[in-house]
């Protein structure tokens, strides 16, 4: 080593590359990606529960996965997810027991099936029993 300074352009020159900016050089192998896609998320839509095709409510009784308990599962409406709240908290004000709404489904705890009949009919809903 001869001890003399070289610029980078210059040592460039002598190999015989193309000059290039420092900030470019650094930069040209540099690959930016992300695996988000779009960044904008899309607004979601309402969740509408699955109605039938003949306009019945089908209340079901079910005990599966319940440890045996009881559940009237009320199915079909064709309501946004905010009247299916509504329908549910004034079902269960009127069993006097608990419940939810899940999927478009609202389930009220304990076999309240003359109670949860009578106050669909009263609301102007149509039913039907299914299952056993």
């Amino acid at each position: 080593m001869s001890g003399k300074k070289i610029s980078l352009a210059d040592w460039q020159h002598q190999l015989g590359r193309p000059a290039e900016p420092a900030a470019t050089a650094a930069t040209h192998d540099l690959v930016y990606s992300t695996d988000a896609g779009r960044i904008d998320k899309p607004k979601p839509q309402p969740a509408m529960a699955q109605s039938f095709a003949d306009g019945y409510a089908r209340l079901k009784r079910e005990t599966k996965g319940r440890n045996g308990k009881a559940v009237i599962t009320i199915s079909g409406l064709a309501e946004s997810a905010e009247k299916l709240a509504e329908i549910a908290a004034l079902l269960k004000k009127k069993c006097g027991c608990g419940g939810s709404v899940k999927d478009g489904v609202i389930e009220i705890q304990g076999d309240q099936r003359e109670l949860v009949q009578q106050e669909l009919t009263k609301l102007g809903y149509k039913h039907k029993w299914a299952g056993g």
